[in-house]
């Protein structure tokens, strides 16, 4: 939470991690976008979740969902797949192996890391994209963002990242901030894992090791201009 918190600080963005359910319909009144992120899982926060999404459902703003560890245990594949099928998300974003879990069933996750490279997932984001409508954002270090036939690659970062925990988590909270400022879910997420990739470029020129990356990471986000994302964005379609 602390990671994410600062770097949607760093973005410019307004970040409040609640998770009671006496408060999430309240708190997702003042809301422009809800972020799902079921990385410390337990029933009352499912209830939360849950509540929370209908709260944004009835606002009509967006939601983005993060799996953590789908395809790792049961409750996290199912729980999942219960918050798609419920929230309707406009942007799921996760690595290739919990994509690929939610659509496959498979029980190949290990921890939170992914077992395959973003591409291997495309099968199943165009699956679940069909689905439940939404976007789905696969990271990996060719990150692929799938909506319909649309398929975009971002092929910007860094081997470091990978080694500072949170850090998908982060690029989730971002596709959030994106999303609460523009109304299509494709270009919300796509927009996200560049800046994320790119951020992630800037701070490993000169880290020294995941915790001065991880420093430099929010430095990054908080300095970039339009001039660096144009001088560095590797996307594929341009």
């Amino acid at each position: 939470m602390n990671l994410t918190a600062n770097a949607l600080l760093a973005l410019g963005a307004s970040p409040v991690m609640a998770h009671a359910e006496e408060e999430v319909e309240e708190m997702v009144g003042l809301a422009s976008a809800l972020v799902l992120n079921i990385g410390t899982l337990s029933a009352a926060w499912i209830g939360s979740m849950l509540k929370a999404a209908a709260a944004a459902r009835r606002r009509g703003i967006p939601i983005v969902l993060d799996p953590v560890g789908a395809g790792a245990t049961r409750l996290r594949t199912e729980t999942s797949r219960r918050i798609l099928e419920e929230a309707r998300p406009a942007v799921l974003r996760g690595n290739a192996s919990e994509i690929r879990a939610l659509f496959h069933a498979e029980r190949e996750t290990k921890g939170v890391d992914s077992r395959h490279a973003a591409e291997a997932a495309l099968e199943a984001a165009r699956g679940l994209s069909a689905e439940f409508g939404c976007a789905v954002s696969v990271s990996g270090p060719v990150d692929v963002i799938v909506l319909g036939d649309a398929v975009v690659r971002v092929a910007n970062g860094h081997p470091l990242m990978p080694r500072v925990t949170g850090l998908g988590c982060t690029a989730s909270a971002l596709t959030g901030a994106f999303a609460a400022v523009n109304p299509a879910p494709l270009a919300a997420a796509v927009h996200a894992m560049a800046v994320m990739g790119i951020a992630g470029e800037m701070a490993g020129e000169g880290a020294a090791g995941p915790a001065s990356f991880q420093t430099r990471f929010l430095d990054a986000l908080h300095l970039l201009s339009e001039k660096d994302i144009a001088a560095r964005l590797k996307m594929e379609p341009a």
